[in-house]
């Protein structure tokens, strides 16, 4: 799967939720491996902001990301737009410290995103794979966000409010291709009880019943809501029940939790890589969200290459036949059992290393370790797999090494280690020539890796 972009740009307007102001928007095309930038137009020597998580510098209302003393705040909604739509690299123009707010949900993102349409770049998409259940919990509020492991993208959001209106909602997404039409239209909603305290601390000058939901859940004296709707600019309303007080009614009953939802992917696409995995969270909000996802985002910037998931009950790609069909090498000197993922750029084989092999009556017989330069040519003959899989007559063709740069040694492999051994090609194959980088797996750590240079040629 190959990193995408917007295949042209688009601008939206509107008011910002917590400065007021109005705000120009502009989301552009971006080069393969660009990932998510905001730029602040408005400012001297127009200073980018790169979406990730440890550039988060306040999440009381919203996401704010800042550097130094440069800030855009409420990105989520456009983060969760891009990161729906698959599109892994853009560059957010904007002339003011927030995102416009527009309706108070990502449905305007996601119709703009559908008209600009989107166009495949050649990068490979790079995956953070879930292996594991990890957890995280905030013992002050009672708020986890759990992780466990799956094959694709999905959510489960529960909210949980002392409120007779909202008392406890559950919304769940199994496929981001389903988030513009189950999610995207939710709005982001205020507790009536709210609204006097944001505004004393400056924010939500911006808010209206046009962009929130408004929850009316606790009686207050009709002086009161004069008071407050004077101080937001509003026409007095009496309020005689309570429940939601907008005029368009809820589009899902548990409309709260949806918006919940999608405040938990614009927060995970900080992560900087798309994530296969299952998200379950409990009481949400950006701040568990932003420490979840520091988390995760601590364990990709430690992670060069994660081992690729190896399945023993699926079929290979390439069983033994196969690959003996493709590559010369018979025993004692065939060093790849099976293929088990491979594409036009990449491919996974597995070696299984026993104590039968004859490498170890020599190296060495007290202590038996498989030699390096094995490994390396295990990863060899999984590049020889890919490269012929491609190739008219493979049986005619055999690839021989012209080079082999920057091998690492860094753990040993010994009798029954399961070696996975992931090659891609790093550039096109030119006159026969191929580049590759290998990695060399036992469980999640890497024992070797090396680049190198082989050439096809035609067998006499």
């Amino acid at each position: 799967m190959n990193q995408i972009t917007l295949k042209s740009p688009f601008t939206l307007k509107g008011r910002g939720l917590h400065s007021g102001l109005e705000i120009t928007a502009t989301f552009t095309p971006a080069p393969e491996n660009h990932g998510y930038k905001f730029q602040r137009i408005d400012l001297p020597d127009q200073p980018i902001i790169e979406a990730l998580a440890e550039n988060v510098v306040d999440t009381t209302r919203g996401t704010v990301l800042g550097k130094k003393d440069v800030r855009v705040s409420t990105v989520e909604h456009a983060l969760a737009a891009l990161y729906a739509s698959g599109i892994d690299n853009c560059l957010i123009q904007v002339d003011a410290p927030e995102m416009p707010i527009l309706d108070g949900s990502a449905a305007i993102y996601i119709q703009e995103i559908e008209k600009a349409g989107v166009e495949e770049q050649k990068a490979d998409r790079d995956f953070y794979i879930i292996k594991q259940k990890t957890i995280m919990k905030d013992e002050e509020t009672g708020s986890t966000i759990t992780v466990y492991p799956d094959d694709h993208f999905c959510v489960q959001v529960m909210v949980e409010y002392n409120s007779p209106i909202i008392p406890n909602q559950f919304a769940v997404l199994d496929d981001l291709s389903d988030f513009g039409s189950e999610v995207a239209s939710a709005r982001t909603f205020v507790f009536v009880r709210e609204i006097q305290p944001l505004l004393e601390h400056g924010l939500i000058k911006g808010g209206s019943l046009d962009n929130a939901i408004v929850i009316y859940d606790q009686p207050a004296p009709e002086q009161q809501i004069d008071a407050l709707c004077d101080l937001m600019g509003v026409h007095r309303r009496k309020l005689d029940k309570l429940g939601y007080i907008n005029e368009y009614p809820l589009k899902w009953d548990n409309e709260p939790a949806r918006h919940k939802l999608m405040d938990v992917i614009g927060d995970l696409a900080l992560v900087g890589r798309p994530i296969l995995g299952r998200v379950v969270a409990v009481r949400p909000g950006h701040g568990i969200n932003n420490k979840f996802t520091r988390m995760l985002r601590k364990e990709v910037k430690h992670t060069e290459i994660q081992s690729p998931v190896y399945d023993p009950n699926k079929q290979p790609v390439v069983d033994i036949n196969g690959i003996r069909a493709l590559l010369p090498h018979r025993y004692p000197f065939l060093l790849v059992d099976k293929v088990i993922e491979m594409d036009k750029k990449h491919a996974v084989a597995v070696k299984n290393v026993t104590v039968n092999e004859p490498f170890f009556q020599g190296h060495f017989p007290q202590e038996p370790v498989m030699p390096g330069v094995l490994i390396v040519e295990a990863m060899a003959q999984t590049a020889g797999v890919l490269v012929l899989n491609n190739v008219e007559d493979a049986e005619r063709y055999s690839t021989y090494f012209m080079k082999i740069d920057n091998v690492k040694f860094r753990q040993k492999v010994v009798p029954g280690n399961t070696l996975l051994l992931h090659v891609a090609l790093t550039t096109e194959i030119r006159r026969g020539c191929a580049t590759v980088k290998g990695y060399a797996f036992v469980g999640e750590k890497i024992v070797c890796e090396a680049e190198f240079m082989a050439q096809i040629i035609k067998n006499k």
